[in-house]
């Protein structure tokens, strides 16, 4: 007990933390509101796309965004609704309902706290980059094909696979064209890129936004359909959403938000680190300050929230320097919800459409992907895979099994390292020695040096190697160069063993290891090169040993070499 208790203490605030909002407070304070003008229409967008409304986008920036910003392990993460969480959450919307997606939110933030406590945060260094890269852009196909009926302007057809609904929009669309959605959605779109370009610094977003808004009010375009009624603030915190009677049902999609929410958040907080010089986000605290805004945000009727890759860029490029800017972020939106919920209503859906096409063509960025690609073949396979799953099952899925991809040719990529050389060992005789006498031991001695690691996406290569060696009296195996062995290596060179015993031929082994003792013993194949005495310290003593054997068996005679003067050399392993 006291042991969570220190750990939890270590997850909370520090003075510090405090500290440094009071260093720049002009520059955070103006940060955050940049933050909040491109969050805005982000957030509103993300709500209506995930099934919840533009409202529960509005709390979960505004919760989520704040207590993210206090109790997370980066000074400059933004947090709030986020595509990829839209993308895991419109199947639970349409399985489980909106008390489902809270419920889920709930037990999702219990998890990720759980992963805070038990110090999960250091494994975030472990997924390829190929990986992250394909999760990305299939993230990016999925946004831009949710928004397709909004953009059309046609009520979003039933189901939660964005390709189906992507089919059936098109084809209502087909039948009943609305130009002017389409008009409004490509126009924002087409603003915010070029506005990018021309001008980076200003928020093309909400100036599109108001642009569209102020048009259809303006021409009454009955086409553009708006968001609608919004509540004058946050609704009051309660429990009533959570349905029990459905718990065992809803923890598997809570782990794949759970999941997701750390993975997208610790590589937002890793892309703030390396837009700046000296800020180091604390993985394990990022998690616990995820965990908490996820078990807040559904109490006011928000949705499950990540670590905002894009919000959190602008904030490092505006000067944040503190959480002073993320904090700042949540308090202009949280005046939004409660001052202009009325105006924020009359937001075409369309031009929300249009924001979302546009962040998802930011996403993909064409140069990482093009040097990814050309890096390695495996990287590109990984890559591709991953956008697939992503875009045709989920991301949790996708993740896992690009994961599991790149472990498996990565794998397959250090067994090609393993190599069984046949080596000479000349140099390693302890004396000089006739001509004849040394054509005689090569005739009946091969030595083969074992380099790489011995393990089981190796070891059976391994074993069809050796068992095929030609018709000789010994075979001396050279242990050291052995960087690693399991106990499938181990079983097969034990079977490697008894198959050339079986032959007639005695296996001498030299240079084994302490750490490879173990995986050796535990499998019987230690006790097996030991008897007889077969085993030996130094390539020299192997050698030593199988003229004793072969003279044992008549092969040799007992006559003395030429010379005995021992050699200047080290004896090899």
């Amino acid at each position: 007990m006291n042991t969570v208790l220190t750990r939890l203490r270590s997850l909370l605030p520090v003075r510090a933390d405090f500290t440094a909002m009071t260093r720049n407070p002009r520059r955070d304070l103006l940060a955050g509101l940049t933050v909040a003008i491109v969050a805005l229409p982000l957030a509103l967008g993300f709500g209506v796309s995930s099934g919840l409304g533009a409202e529960a986008g509005l709390a979960t920036a505004v919760v989520a965004g704040a207590l993210a910003a206090l109790f997370g392990g980066s000074n400059l993460q933004v947090s709030g609704p986020t595509g990829a969480m839209t993308v895991v959450l419109v199947p639970i919307v349409a399985q489980y309902g909106p008390s489902g997606v809270l419920t889920v939110g709930l037990i999702a933030g219990l998890i990720v706290v759980g992963l805070a406590l038990a110090r999960a945060g250091r494994y975030m260094a472990y997924i390829p980059a190929s990986v992250v890269e394909g999760f990305t852009l299939g993230i990016a196909l999925v946004i831009g094909l949710q928004q397709v009926p909004n953009a059309l302007g046609v009520p979003k057809p039933e189901g939660d696979r964005v390709l189906e609904v992507t089919w059936h929009a098109v084809a209502e669309f087909v039948r009943t064209p609305n130009w002017t959605a389409v008009a409004l959605a490509l126009g924002v779109a087409a603003v915010m890129l070029v506005g990018a370009r021309w001008r980076p610094a200003i928020p093309f977003s909400i100036v599109a936004v108001i642009a569209a808004t102020v048009v259809t009010q303006a021409f009454h375009l009955g086409g553009a359909a708006p968001i609608g009624d919004l509540p004058a603030g946050l609704p009051v915190p309660s429990l009533a959403f959570v349905d029990l009677s459905r718990l065992g049902s809803l923890i598997a999609p809570a782990l794949a938000v759970a999941a997701l929410a750390a993975l997208e958040s610790l590589l937002s907080a890793q892309v703030a680190d390396g837009m700046t010089v000296g800020q180091k986000h604390d993985p394990d605290r990022e998690l616990f300050g995820q965990g908490l805004a996820n078990l807040a945000a559904p109490l006011f009727g928000g949705v499950p929230a990540t670590g905002a890759i894009a919000r959190t860029a602008v904030n490092v490029r505006t000067g944040a320097s503190s959480r002073l800017a993320a904090l700042t972020h949540a308090a202009v939106l949280a005046v939004i919800v409660f001052a202009a919920a009325p105006l924020v209503s009359k937001i075409p859906l369309a031009a929300l459409a249009g924001v979302l096409l546009a962040t998802a063509v930011r996403m993909v960025e064409v140069g990482s992907l093009r040097a990814m690609a050309k890096a390695t073949r495996s990287d590109a396979v990984v890559l591709a895979l991953t956008a697939v799953a992503t875009l045709a099952l989920d991301l949790v899925y996708a993740v896992v099994i690009g994961f599991v991809v790149a472990g498996g040719l990565a794998l397959r990529a250090v067994a090609k390292q393993a190599r069984l050389a046949e080596v000479g060992f000349r140099a390693d005789l302890p004396g000089e020695h006739s001509e004849e006498e040394h054509a005689l031991l090569a005739e009946h001695i091969v030595a083969y040096r074992i380099d790489g690691p011995l393990f089981f996406a190796a070891a059976h290569r391994f074993l069809l190697e050796l068992t095929e060696v030609a018709d000789v009296r010994v075979v001396i195996l050279r242990m050291s160069r052995i960087t690693t062995i399991d106990a499938t290596g181990a079983l097969v060179l034990k079977d490697a063993v008894e198959k050339l015993n079986r032959r007639g031929i005695a296996v001498m082994a030299s240079g084994i290891r302490p750490d490879q003792r173990q995986a050796l013993a535990s499998v019987g194949t230690l006790d097996l090169l030991r008897l007889d005495g077969r085993e030996f310290a130094t390539t020299p003593e192997a050698i030593a040993g199988a003229r004793a054997h072969l003279r044992g068996v008549g092969v040799l005679t007992d006559a003395p070499p030429q010379q005995t003067r021992t050699t200047a050399e080290e004896p090899a392993r």
